[in-house]
């Protein structure tokens, strides 16, 4: 039997008379984004679709780090003490980032491009492409001994963010969860109340279909899990990410090297977490709070998560199996 997850809160209010269920889809950021939305009457849906692409191709120009000319690009090659004026969104991004990681004690960290390309998760050099090696333990230190020294500092009265030379900010745990918010914003903006949308399989939802169900997501598994772990979540005025330590790894002598890296460390985490998955108002937390729940590891990450009122659920692998735990916030949705 599935666990069935429900908000404590839910609005009753029905999508407005003679609304259509309407989908659009698209590409970005090197997956897929869709979208599911009760359509109000009057409304042009091809002309939402438009809208909600050009809200994740501004996303892309401020802050991939696949483009060379984003402005997360042209900050990572800047020189040393230069300021960078920074538009809302990338502030917005960059802001609840550096917080995460100080919040964290340094196990997210934002500005680890360095070390995510060492290991073969970035841009270039990529861990499944031809002549690629892991990285040395004296390959790793010089990374973190430049990190230590190069920290990137935002000026948040005058939004602007210091280069102090050699930063490489990585959002990919962090951006398209924020993206997700965006798809939200854009379509509330238009007066689209009910609604949800995905990228890359991180979720935001809002308000009822026609008949008052909500949007039921199925949420993301372990491949190797079996049925007891599965689970379903009314996604009402709720966001929902997943780390696992399944999507992009390699074999790294007899432990699993898996995208996901401990900053603190500079190795891939090897904490026996398969996956994390965090629910929050807003897609941006989710995606950046699931991250760095999975390099806290079971005991801390669960103390932070309690601590902080977040609703995480782990899944451990033990000889057994994989273990459930959740935090006291994610029981309190079990229905």
């Amino acid at each position: 039997m599935r666990d069935v997850l429900v908000p404590l809160e839910v609005d009753m209010a029905l999508p407005p008379g003679g609304s259509t269920l309407y989908s659009a889809s698209g590409t970005s950021m090197g997956t897929g984004w869709s979208a599911r939305l009760m359509l109000p009457p009057g409304a042009d849906g091809a002309a939402l679709t438009l809208a909600l692409q050009r809200e994740l191709d501004e996303i892309v120009a401020q802050m991939s780090h696949w483009e060379p000319d984003s402005l997360l690009s042209r900050y990572n090659h800047a020189p040393a003490g230069s300021w960078h004026a920074l538009p809302p969104q990338f502030f917005e991004v960059a802001d609840y980032a550096l917080q995460v990681h100080e919040d964290s004690a340094g196990a997210y960290d934002p500005a680890g491009g360095q070390l995510v390309n060492l290991w073969g998760f970035g841009a270039t050099r990529r861990y499944d492409q031809a002549g690629f090696y892991a990285p040395d333990a004296a390959a790793i230190g010089a990374v973190l001994a430049q990190r230590g020294a190069s920290q990137p500092v935002l000026d948040r009265a005058a939004r602007r963010l210091l280069q102090p030379g050699g930063a490489l900010l990585d959002f990919s745990s962090v951006a398209k969860g924020y993206a997700v918010d965006c798809m939200a914003r854009c379509l509330e903006q238009r007066s689209v109340r009910h609604f949800v949308v995905e990228a890359g399989g991180e979720l935001r939802g809002a308000g009822a279909k026609a008949s008052g169900e909500p949007w039921w997501v199925e949420i993301e598994g372990v491949p190797d899990a079996d049925a007891a772990t599965q689970a379903v979540v009314a996604l009402h005025g709720l966001a929902i990410a997943t780390s696992g330590d399944y999507r992009r790894y390699f074999q790294h002598g007899a432990r699993r090297a898996a995208h996901t890296l401990d900053p603190r460390s500079g190795y891939p985490v090897a904490n026996g977490v398969a996956s994390v998955t965090v629910l929050a108002p807003t897609c941006m937390a989710a995606d950046a709070l699931s991250t760095a729940l999975t390099v806290l590891g079971p005991d801390d990450g669960l103390a932070f998560a309690e601590t902080r009122g977040i609703a995480a659920r782990f899944l451990v692998r033990a000889p057994g199996g994989l273990v459930d735990t959740t935090s006291s916030n994610w029981r309190a949705l079990l229905q």
